[in-house]
């Protein structure tokens, strides 16, 4: 490692923590001031809402992590091209490869870590988030007891309900099973369904077997194709469920979630599209560094862009980057367009921007 490079990581790192420093703090008032009013209505303690904040950081870190790499890209580019750096580099025959290698290297440790934090540790923060402000703040007894591949909820007095699968909007559960109880919790009825729909007569069971322990302990047996059902619950509840269930997962756990939906013939748009987002979207550090070299040295290989310019150059791809990567990982979800293509749809448009702009780039 060159003294050079190790001056132009060192720049770029001051830089880097500057702009993620920023970010984080705007992001974390702004979300603050949006939330603590209504914290405030439940009467919440002070260490509650700190400590929901705390845990809500690693997601916060995680969406602006990439622009605070393209905007320390543009601005340490461009106070080393003020300061005549870059000139005297390239009057040394410094090429602009070496020049790049320190930003893009930083960059690549910094989706490496990305990764990281989305696979192991971003779910379990996010899970314990939901419960600080869902049991603590809000004080409401969540929907489900646990989160589990098969999780178990309370449907009515003395009715437990497992389910297997709930979809997106939260109108069908699939794989469900119903125990029912007597006042001193011995169990009378157990009913098993392939799924549960909701429509304008409520709830219904759908193809399934009913079956009914007597008093004298005989079991009876009765197949039926539906079956109407009274369940607390009303799809808007089940649909926050799932919205949440694949941000709480591993990347390892998501994965074998959606093996099992393919192997049991449910429908694994959803999972998989999130899970290839996922893995893409730590990368994008690394084509944002790409994109901001080759904007800060496109005119003549040797001039960046002033502070405010560069600002506001980070602020509009950062804002054309998401709209595109959010509106791809719609389609994927809805079926339009194959999972692994959703999940990198954005991250190859932006690649191919940035080797456009670098094809520009006086060598």
């Amino acid at each position: 490692m060159t003294i050079l490079f190790r001056y132009m990581v060192s720049e770029y790192t001051k830089v880097f923590a500057m702009c993620f420093a920023g970010l984080m703090t705007v992001y974390l008032v702004v979300d603050f001031f949006e939330k603590v009013r209504k914290f405030i209505r439940y009467d919440a303690e002070l260490g509650a809402i700190l400590w929901y904040f705390l845990c809500r950081a690693p997601a916060i870190a995680f969406q602006i992590a990439p622009l605070g790499v393209l905007m320390a890209t543009l601005l340490a580019l461009g106070v080393l091209s003020r300061s005549h750096e870059i000139t005297a580099m390239r009057s040394c025959g410094i090429s602009l490869s070496r020049i790049a290698a320190p930003f893009v290297a930083v960059s690549f440790l910094l989706s490496l870590a990305l990764l990281t934090l989305s696979a192991l540790i971003m779910p379990f923060a996010t899970a314990k988030a939901e419960y600080i402000k869902t049991a603590l703040i809000e004080k409401k007894s969540g929907l489900a007891t646990f989160k589990a591949d098969r999780p178990w909820i309370q449907a009515g007095n003395r009715t437990l309900l497992n389910v297997e699968m709930v979809e997106p909007d939260g109108n069908t559960l699939r794989g469900v099973r119903l125990y029912r109880l007597a006042p001193d919790f011995r169990l009378t009825e157990m009913i098993e369904a392939k799924s549960v729909r909701y429509g304008e007569q409520g709830w219904v069971l759908i193809g399934g077997v009913h079956r009914t322990l007597l008093p004298d302990g005989r079991l009876t047996a009765e197949p039926f194709a539906t079956e109407p059902i009274e369940i607390s619950q009303t799809p808007e509840d089940f649909s926050t469920w799932a919205k949440v269930e694949s941000e709480e997962m591993t990347l390892p756990a998501l994965s074998d979630y959606v093996d099992r939906l393919r192997r049991d013939g449910y429908s694994f748009a959803r999972m998989l599209t999130d899970y290839h987002g996922r893995i893409a979207f730590p990368f994008v550090c690394l084509i944002m560094a790409i994109v901001g070299i080759a904007l800060s040295l496109r005119q003549s290989g040797m001039r960046g862009s002033g502070m405010a310019v560069g600002i506001g150059q980070a602020l509009v791809i950062g804002f054309l980057y998401w709209t595109t990567h959010s509106v791809s990982i719609a389609l994927g979800r809805s079926g339009v367009m194959a999972p692994i293509i959703a999940g990198w749809m954005a991250n190859l448009l932006f690649l191919s921007f940035g080797g456009y702009l670098l094809l520009k780039v006086r060598q």
